[in-house]
């Protein structure tokens, strides 16, 4: 890699008014050539984070202001721009049209780009360089793009601990199918490295991270706003992830996309980037972060019924789990989107088998009121403290 592809721009921003972000963005991308790589006519495909139909106020989606920016500097340079995602629901025009409105994302024809109409689906089969994902569906207008720019949220999030450019990329798969790949990879390490493979796939040419205003608490969808005041910017999805994870007060290991990814050689370690800009110094010290799942097999060594047993215990004394806190009004969208099958309705409410649920916290993700919420045990709690 050079120099530049180890660099991770960051700037402050402290609002989405026009000229205080046009005047961000000319800081943000200076040292990375100012988006030298566009010639005209390039086909560029805006992947922006549009998880669901919700205003941008709320800091869940990549707020218009930006994208608006930065495909007005695109279409300036003769580019032909695209703004797209598949979120998590049916892929499907009426669908997306909802989307599109909620998050002002068809404000872009108002600088000469358009939201993405191909809703056809694509597969990708035999992926040499992946680890843990070979064969894939994936929407086909990323396809049709000469290079693709990621263009992220910085939120919390249940099972990766923090959702940015490198969970951005997951959007690539078709929203009704994206609980089978919660299905076929439950564990978070295997998560993680399925999402790197996905990135890998697409290597967008150009990652930014929305942080003016991120989320944390019960993120990614239905956590609280909260002011931030920068924008991120790399060539490098893992790398930036790993810079704006230290902004949050998160370490590579408490961020498993970032270990998967310094693991893989895929990204580098803090020491190792490259951070510039007047945004490099800001660190929030007091954001509210998810206590991620602890995986760990206890009680390993034991074996038969007592080692079975023991395990069992220890895994419902400290492991985080999705639970059900106030507010729930028994849409059954858990229900419908729990990959293995682990919620049933009881009384209006849903109810969790606890043997069947791999803790992707697509409930808690996708419920639309924040009535799941990511919890950690108490017997956890005191262990992390007493470290």
């Amino acid at each position: 890699m050079s120099e530049k592809e180890h660099t991770v721009s960051i700037v402050r921003c402290e609002s989405y008014e026009k000229e205080e972000v046009s005047k961000a963005f000319d800081k943000l991308l200076a040292p990375l050539g100012n988006l030298d790589f566009i010639k005209e006519g390039t086909k560029v495909a805006i992947k922006a984070n549009l998880v669901t139909a919700i205003k941008p106020d709320k800091a869940a989606t990549t707020h218009p202001a930006l994208i608006l920016e930065l495909c007005k500097r695109l279409t300036e340079k003769g580019a032909a721009v695209t703004v797209g995602d598949s979120p998590g629901g049916p892929f499907t025009p009426l669908y997306m049209k909802g989307v599109y409105a909620a998050t002002e994302m068809n404000r872009i024809t108002e600088v000469g780009g358009n939201v993405n109409d191909n809703f056809s689906v694509s597969t990708c089969e035999n992926f040499a360089e992946a680890d843990v994902m070979h064969s894939f569906n994936y929407t086909s207008w990323l396809a049709e793009a000469d290079v693709i720019i990621n263009f992220a949220k910085l939120k919390t999030h249940g099972m990766m601990g923090m959702s940015a450019a490198v969970k951005n990329m997951f959007g690539a798969i078709p929203g009704t199918q994206k609980p089978e790949y919660h299905y076929r990879f439950p564990k978070s390490r295997d998560f993680a490295s399925m999402l790197c493979d996905i990135d890998e796939y697409f290597k967008p040419v150009l990652s930014i991270i929305d942080g003016i205003v991120g989320m944390e608490g019960n993120g990614p969808t239905m956590g609280i706003p909260r002011k931030i005041g920068i924008l991120a910017a790399s060539p490098s999805v893992y790398d930036l992830d790993t810079v704006c994870a230290g902004v949050i007060g998160l370490t590579p290991d408490k961020v498993p996309t970032c270990q998967v990814a310094i693991e893989r050689g895929l990204g580098s370690s803090p020491e190792n980037i490259i951070v510039t800009g007047d945004g490099k110094d800001v660190k929030i010290t007091d954001y509210k972060n998810i206590d991620r799942p602890n995986e760990i097999e206890f009680f390993t060594e034991l074996v038969g019924i007592k080692g079975k047993l023991f395990n069992k215990i220890a895994k419902a004394a400290l492991s985080t789990r999705p639970v059900l806190d106030k507010g729930c009004i028994g849409c059954e969208k858990c229900k419908k989107i729990c990959p293995a099958n682990a919620i049933t309705m009881k009384k209006g409410k849903p109810k969790i088998d606890r043997e069947k649920c791999i803790r992707c916290f697509c409930c808690q993700e996708f419920c639309p009121k924040g009535a799941l919420k990511v919890h950690r045990p108490i017997v956890a709690r005191i262990l992390a403290k007493s470290k």
